[in-house]
């Protein structure tokens, strides 16, 4: 989570450089207004992106895991480190602390807009509503609703420029990309370019606003004029809300370095066409990357032409749990009356395990092995012997799973593999031939082959 955020802020940070180096001052507003919402859902998408690669593996490249060694088994108490453990805690609590405290204030100003529209004189003029307030406050717009001082607009002392320049805000619905900006602002109040990109959409706001006055038949200079005649410094001391646009001071300077611009169709489709190789290369940078093994397609083992083993279900964990805690309190107790049925039901399912459900199960218990047949004594002829006939050998996917056990070595075709490919080996082909014994190291080997193994 922490690389997904840190992916997030850079990508917005890159983009805002990209619009402040090339757009913001350019006359090309429309644009840039959905540049700015773009680029902060791009931000969002572009780290959460992975692009899966597929690299073929011969056989003898798997690594050896040898996960039926009864020791891997063993269960460990974790020890938990209380100051490690109590970091995350602590992040988190002042991060929820933050939410709240930012979701608060964003309720806190919509009901107070609320209640402004409720409580106030309104005046309908065609699809807008203008709201006339007794306080002395700067005009500001949410959706189709202008707020003005009462004193000021019955005297007609504000100028249509500026009745205008609000209009225009409520036509292009401006409202909703504060609303926007300001609600996610509640979430991601720890990012300080969260604040910088609301400060940037809302002076957009603003470029839109002052040239659609413009396009009015209305001189740069003579509005101009206008704002720097209704508007003063000490304006910014007027009630200005955070999810409404309201014409200020601070940002005049600007607005009118702006309003001179001239910006030609062949910059604008320079410029446009820049930001497509950017974001090209913050998919490249950022976007998430997984390599996935898949096993040689031109291996002769019909193993590999199927998907790898899912595991056992939890009827069949349930089930080996039960066998292998009634075996283990045996073996602990000493009375030990061993079921062979029961044992190769428990050896099957903790084959078909995988890794995590073996760790997250009962250990294998400890089965000691089959006593020696007595030896038969000799019968007479014509005397019937009462001796019952020695068990059938053991098989050979028993005998690997037992040697499995054992940590023994397994090779195929003279390549090394792991004990779970032995095991699927076997139970996948019952005509290998096996030839185990044991090595210099005192470890077992088992050597597993298609062609009849010749012992020297």
């Amino acid at each position: 989570m922490e690389t997904y955020l840190l992916k997030t802020i850079a990508c917005m940070a890159i983009l805002l450089i990209f619009y402040k180096l090339l757009l913001e001052k350019e006359n090309m507003h429309v644009l840039k207004r959905f540049y700015l919402l773009g680029a902060i859902i791009a931000s969002f998408l572009i780290p959460s992106i992975v692009f899966i690669d597929y690299v073929e593996l011969p056989v003898s490249s798997i690594p050896i895991v040898n996960t039926l060694n009864q020791n891997t088994l063993l269960v460990t108490e974790n020890v938990p480190n209380f100051n490690k453990a109590n970091i995350p805690l602590v992040f988190t609590t002042i991060y929820i602390a933050g939410v709240l405290l930012f979701g608060f204030r964003f309720c806190k100003n919509l009901i107070q807009i609320l209640k402004r529209i409720t409580n106030n004189t309104k005046l309908q003029t065609g699809a807008f509503f203008r709201v006339l307030l007794l306080e002395d406050i700067t005009p500001h717009t949410f959706f189709s609703y202008i707020f003005l001082n009462k004193t000021r607009f019955e005297s007609s002392a504000i100028p249509k420029e500026v009745l205008l320049h609000e209009e225009t805000h409520a036509k292009q619905y401006h409202s909703i990309d504060v609303l926007f900006i300001e609600f996610l602002q509640v979430f991601m109040w720890f990012n300080p370019l969260i604040y910088q990109y609301n400060k940037t959409i809302k002076l957009n706001h603003e470029f839109l606003a002052d040239s659609a006055v413009l396009k009015k038949d209305i001189k740069t200079t003579s509005y101009q004029n206008t704002l720097l005649s209704y508007l003063s410094p000490d304006s910014k001391k007027k009630y200005q809300p955070t999810l409404a646009n309201a014409i200020n001071y601070s940002s005049i300077k600007k607005r009118f370095t702006v309003m001179k611009k001239q910006t030609s169709k062949k910059s604008i489709i320079l410029r446009s066409t820049l930001i497509i190789p950017l974001l090209a290369l913050l998919f490249y940078s950022f976007s998430e990357r997984q390599i996935v093994e898949k096993e040689s397609a031109n291996t002769n083992l019909s193993i590999l032409q199927h998907s790898p083993q899912e595991g056992a279900t939890a009827e069949e964990i349930l089930e080996y749990n039960t066998l292998a805690k009634k075996y283990n309190a045996i073996t602990k107790s000493g009375h030990i009356i061993i079921k062979k049925k029961e044992v190769d039901r428990m050896s099957y399912l903790y084959s078909i395990m995988t890794k995590k459900e073996r760790k997250n199960t009962e250990p294998y218990p400890t089965i000691p092995p089959m006593p020696e047949p007595p030896t038969t004594p000799k019968v007479k002829k014509g005397e019937i012997s009462n001796i019952p006939p020695p068990p059938a050998p053991k098989s050979p996917l028993d005998h690997v799973i037992e040697m499995a056990k054992k940590d023994a070595g397994f090779y195929y075709e003279g390549n090394k593999i792991s004990s779970d490919r032995a095991i699927e080996l076997v139970k996948t082909n019952k005509n290998l031939n096996i030839d185990s014994r044991r090595s210099n190291t005192g470890k077992p080997t088992v050597k597993i082959s298609i062609k009849p193994i010749h012992i020297k």
